[in-house]
Parts: C-alpha cells; structure tokens; sequence
C-alpha cells in the first residue's frame, strides 16, 4: 500500500460512478487501504466506459455477486474489521443488499458508514435521480454563473459531485473516524451533494446579507461583474484571467498593462464597471496570451493565462511542483494535498476487477477451498477482460 497520513486506516468502498470513486481516491492517496467491491461482469468496450478508470487508482479489488448471500457475507466479513465503508446508492438500496448501516454496525460497532448521494437520506427527493447540475441548480449555486443576459453554464461537475459530495464525505468519514476511535462507537455519516454544495454560499449569504451581493448574474464581485475579476480576450484569440480585487494589486495590474485613466481609479463603482471593462478588454486585445504572460506571469497583477488541459500539465509552475504524474499511461493530477512527515505515495494504476480477491478473502478468514467454492458458486470472481 502508499505510504501516507491515513496508512493502516481500512477502508471498504462498495463500488459507483463519479463522486463515490472520487472520495475513494482522495482516501487512497492519502495511504489508506482502500478495498474495492465489484460487480464481476465482463468489460464491453461498447459501453463506452473505459476498464481504468483512473478514479479507482491505488485501490485493491475484489469482484462480488452482491445479490448473492454468501458474497454478501464476504463483504460483511470485511466490514467486521474495516475503519470506513463508502457508497454512493440510492437511500435503501444497501439495506436490501443485506449491507446497510444497521447490517454492518452489528458487525463492526466502531465502523465509520460514510453514505454519499445527491439529495441525501432523507426529504422529498431523496429518490430521485439527479446528476451535479440538478442538484447545484437547487442550492442557488448554479443560478449565480454566467452572463446577466445567458443561460447558467454547466460548470463541469465540480461543485457537487466532487466538491459538494466526494470531498465533505472523504472529510466526514475521516472526523467520525477519529471520533470513532475516541469513544468506540461508529456512526452513519449521511454526505449529501446539496448540502455540500450550498455551504460554497456562505460568503455569499453574507455578502447579500450586508448589501454587497445582488444576486443577478454576471454582475457582482466574483461572478464576472468585476472588472478586475474577469477572463479577457487576447490579440490571438486567447485568453487570461485577472483577480486583482485588493487596491494595490489592482494598481499594479493597471500600471502594468498601461491604463492611466484617472477615471479607472474608483474600482468598486459599480455604475463605471461596464466601462472599465471595456478599457481592459481593449488594452488586453493589444498583445497575444504569450506576451502577457511575459509581461505579468508572477507579479502580483493577480494574472494567470487560460489553459487547456494539455497546456496545464507543461506549466514550468506545475511542473516543477509535479501537480501532474502519468499513472498506467494516463496524465492525471498527483495526489493532494502534501505532508511533510508523512507524504502519501505515488498513485498506482486502477487494479483489474477482482485482481485482489482470493487475497482479500483469506485476510478475512476463508480458506482456499471455501474461495473456490465461492468461486464455483458464482458468488465471487475475476473479471475477464475482452
């Protein structure tokens, strides 16, 4: 296993889509031994779902029939000495699987349950499907993106499926397991995507609150209303971002790309912000992205070029940093954030499903035999890959 802050924490994630891998990830990174519990099917390339999923790196994996009772059995067997389970189904499905909080308690009373979903466990949604785009639409987060005169753009899914649901479960379990360890006693951390996502409202709450928030879109301090907090457009079709929003910042970013306008001094006038905008706009169309970021890269502008996904990987910054690693062949983000006593280990590649079967049952208790039997059975497997 990677070295890390969590090494020796044992977690099992029953497997899912998007936010619950996600959280698996952050807690494997970190050291943890992250045990991975499949469905054994084979992979179709049809389906379009690529079989390394770099989400699931640095995991073990072992394949299941949950619908079968003793593969059931398996999986509570190692929930009887995990710190943490994780997953991410609908409210009740895990019950019906035999797997619910009260099924895995009885095994394992100091067991962190860490339940991830949209709506969360309980409200008048709490079945619904949804995906991140419904579920930021209902916290007031998605309404405040974008243009005044433009439909909300779907921000990729970062606000809720990773920051609003993977991230606060990874950080939930992880304080109820210290808790845990403290008192004995496990407990049932219900992480939903809404709740997560609306605590990213707070300042802006409080900024409504105090008559600095207008809440129309595209219009206020950092939702592109500003025009010291703004992407511009540059002389070949490029762009740069500027968030100059402390005075001497801003005065640094306006002598540094030569606009003396006396008038451009009042920064927080909002009355003059269309304006000072288009005085940027024309002053940053003046010169291509590469000459700006020679001219501001690293001064206290508040300046940044706008990368694409490539380019972000050859940044000297990030470079040097090495916030990009290739892992299985895939370029992907390194592990986060850094210790300095205990760094977490490189990521390894996603396992094959159920490469770790036979070597995670007999950690808990079955013999060679009773893992063919299962086997036999239908209960347990390895997936074969075409």
């Amino acid at each position: 296993m990677s070295a890390g802050p969590l090494e020796g924490v044992r977690v099992v994630e029953l497997a899912g889509l998007g936010a619950t891998p996600f959280a698996g990830m952050l807690l494997a990174d970190m050291g943890a031994d992250v045990v991975l519990v499949e469905r054994p099917a084979r992979w179709d390339p049809r389906a379009g779902m690529a079989p390394r999923n770099v989400l699931t790196r640095s995991r073990r994996s072992i394949a299941v029939d949950l619908k079968h009772p003793d593969a059931v059995e398996a999986v509570l067997r190692m929930v009887a000495r995990a710190d943490i389970l994780i997953e991410g189904y609908r409210p009740g499905v895990a019950e019906r699987l035999g797997l619910g909080p009260d099924d895995c308690l009885a095994r394992n009373p100091a067991l962190v349950y860490g339940r991830m979903t949209g709506w969360g466990q309980d409200g008048p949604l709490a079945q619904a499907a949804g995906h991140d785009i419904v579920y930021i639409a209902l916290t007031g987060v998605l309404g405040q993106l974008g243009r005044p005169d433009e439909r909300p753009p779907p921000p990729l899914n970062a606000i809720g499926d990773f920051g609003g649901g993977a991230v606060f479960c990874a950080m939930g379990v992880l304080a109820a397991l210290l808790e845990a360890r403290a008192s004995g006693q496990g407990q049932v951390v219900d992480a939903a995507m809404v709740d997560g996502a609306a605590t990213f409202t707070t300042m802006l709450h409080e900024m409504a609150a105090e008559g600095q928030w207008s809440g129309v879109r595209g219009t206020d301090l950092i939702n592109g209303g500003a025009h010291f907090y703004e992407v511009y457009e540059t002389a070949d079709g490029k762009h740069v971002a500027v968030g100059a929003i402390e005075v001497e910042f801003y005065a640094e970013l306006l002598a540094a790309i030569g606009v003396e306008d006396p008038g451009m001094a009042s920064r927080l006038d909002r009355a003059q912000w269309p304006m000072m905008k288009e005085r940027l706009a024309a002053a940053f169309r003046t010169r291509t992205r590469a000459e700006w970021v020679e001219l501001l890269e690293g001064t206290d502008a508040c300046f940044a070029p706008v990368l694409d996904l490539d380019e972000a990987t050859q940044h000297p910054h990030n470079v040097a940093r090495g916030t990009f690693t290739k892992v299985g062949g895939v370029t992907q983000a390194a592990p986060a954030p850094r210790f300095s006593r205990t760094p977490s280990g490189p990521a390894r590649p996603r396992p094959d499903q159920g490469e770790h079967t036979a070597q995670v049952l007999a950690e808990v208790g079955y013999s060679e035999a009773e893992i063919q039997k299962l086997r036999e059975m239908g209960a347990v497997g390895v997936t074969e890959r075409q």
